[in-house]
């Protein structure tokens, strides 16, 4: 049996090299043991009883085959806490695992010896010795560490060491179990193609880039002519494409630079985080990642959920606005207008007798509402666009000839309608009163200027008439036309809208100003001209 090279589970134990009797099976790793020195047998110790009764196993034979006396060597020679033994097995643990494996080295020597204690042993021994790469007592004739520390009070302070840290170690928690190491395949990872043992991928960034210089060899002395002494074209072209080479492996370096800060290979982790994100959240986000690569992973974090927090609070303004058109004062009756609201877009077409449009009604299903996405509202220009998604989501009138939506101020009847006329088809532009500088209309100083259209809110200024007042003769205007069938003469809307204004004398109408008026409302398709 002889030596058992014994590699311990758990870091910091004895461990280290253990001898055996090969007949009583007795551990003889801290005593004198006899090695039998023949050729016959391989690595046969017996300890001192074994071989003073002539015990003997498997081929070996005490008569005739030559022994050694082996005895500890636990004697100090470089420093004084390290015995002669343990500087061997340091070396020879070194040899076989490599330096910089401290812990596979430590288990080597066993003795409780911790990885950072082998470690600084080496290094202050070894590197920083003046004689490198021998220590600085390696001279076989120097005995002063012997003779200052003797084998036996060396020998009990090592026993001493040894049983204090066996004794920490039993009061030790236990440790966690060692996870098997992930194979470095493709398969055995979240994400497909990514070898973890590598830190490489299936297929990489410029995956064809190594094709260009695989065949490429550069011999000494070549590319420079013997005679000029200048390069050659043909190197020059080398050096090139070795350029064009780099620069690919420095973009694919950054690349898995991004892929390993940004903790991009946790799938599991952030699919779960995606979740929990609403659908405009994620394509807003989405749209975001390109700034992960001028960003660390905490300062993209702290962006994406500021542009989270915005487009919240985007959303919260324009249901505001909202609440504010339809005339919504509290929060309670704005949570029953949004769940009406979504109740009558679930409603379907009312069909029968009830349904006042059945015969224009093209006989097709209705198209789904198509919800404005997070990433254009955030991008508009203003908030109140969001006013225009909300009046683009409620269905146009079914007459299949209309045009545009149905918006005040708009023009959406057909050309051969009873309210239409030739200006019909371009834009009203009000023309501006002589002497007069247009008014200009803001939200402080006017206060149902949110009540008007873009068109409407030109007159007003062109005119120089208030939001409110304009209301008012529109009003007046429209059920003077409905009692005219929807047409009205302009000297009716000239006395309208004095009598409207009458009884504030300072803001009475202007003759002018009334008669644009009628021409905008005839022009926008709410009058007719009679």
């Amino acid at each position: 049996m002889g030596v058992i090279r014994k590699k311990t589970v758990t870091r910091g134990t004895e461990g280290g090299l253990k001898y055996i009797c090969d007949v009583c099976s007795n551990d003889i790793t801290s005593t004198v043991r006899i090695r039998c020195a023949s050729n016959v047998c391989n690595d046969y110790d017996l300890c001192v009883p074994c071989f003073a009764g002539g015990c003997t196993s498997r081929d070996h034979e005490p008569a005739s085959h030559p022994y050694s006396v082996v005895e500890q060597h636990s004697i100090p020679v470089y420093t004084k806490d390290w015995g002669a033994d343990e500087e061997a097995l340091l070396l020879e643990g070194a040899e076989v695992y490599g330096l910089g494996s401290w812990a596979d080295i430590a288990d080597h020597i066993g003795g409780y010896r911790t990885k950072e204690e082998v470690r600084e042993h080496y290094i202050d021994t070894y590197v920083k010795s003046s004689k490198f790469p021998l220590p600085e007592k390696a001279d076989p004739k120097d005995r002063s560490l012997l003779d200052e520390v003797p084998r036996e009070i060396f020998q009990a302070r090592k026993k001493r060491r040894i049983e204090e840290r066996k004794e920490a170690a039993k009061n030790a928690p236990l440790a966690a179990p060692k996870q098997k190491l992930t194979a470095s395949v493709p398969a055995c990872h979240e994400v497909q193609g990514y070898m973890p043992g590598r830190l490489e991928f299936e297929t990489e960034f410029a995956n064809e880039a190594e094709e260009a210089v695989q065949s490429m060899a550069f011999e000494p002395g070549d590319g420079i002519n013997p005679r000029t002494g200048e390069v050659e074209p043909e190197m020059e072209l080398k050096m090139v494409v070795m350029d064009i080479y780099n620069s690919r492996l420095t973009a694919r370096a950054e690349r898995k630079k991004i892929i390993f800060e940004h903790g991009l290979l946790d799938y599991r982790k952030n699919a779960a985080s995606d979740k929990k994100r609403t659908k405009e959240e994620r394509e807003l986000l989405g749209k975001a990642k390109p700034f992960a690569r001028m960003m660390n992973h905490q300062d993209f974090n702290d962006f994406s959920d500021g542009i989270a927090y915005e487009h919240n609070l985007r959303q919260a303004i324009g249901q505001l606005q909202d609440w504010r058109q339809m005339r919504i004062g509290d929060l309670k009756t704005g949570e029953k207008y949004e769940s009406e609201k979504a109740q009558r877009a679930l409603r379907p077409a009312p069909s029968g007798q009830f349904d006042r449009l059945s015969g224009v009604r093209v006989s097709k299903p209705a198209p789904p509402l198509e919800t404005p996405s997070a990433t254009i509202a955030l991008t508009a220009p203003d908030l109140p666009e969001r006013l225009k998604f909300a009046q683009q989501q409620t269905p146009p009138a079914s007459n299949p000839q209309s045009k545009g939506p149905l918006t005040n101020g708009t023009h959406n009847t057909p050309a051969s309608g009873p309210f239409n006329d030739s200006k019909g088809n371009h834009k009203y532009s009000v023309l501006p009163l002589s002497g007069t500088q247009p008014l200009k209309l803001t939200h402080e100083d006017a206060t149902d200027l949110h009540l008007l259209t873009p068109e409407e809110t030109e007159l007003c200024s062109t005119l120089r008439i208030m939001p409110k007042p304009y209301l008012v003769m529109k009003e007046g205007l429209l059920k003077e036309a409905i009692k005219n069938g929807g047409a009205l003469k302009r000297k009716t809307v000239k006395d309208v809208c004095k009598k409207l204004t009458a009884p504030r004398q300072t803001n009475q109408i202007d003759v002018n100003k009334s008669g644009k008026i009628f021409d905008f409302l005839a022009h926008s398709g709410w009058i007719q001209k009679a």
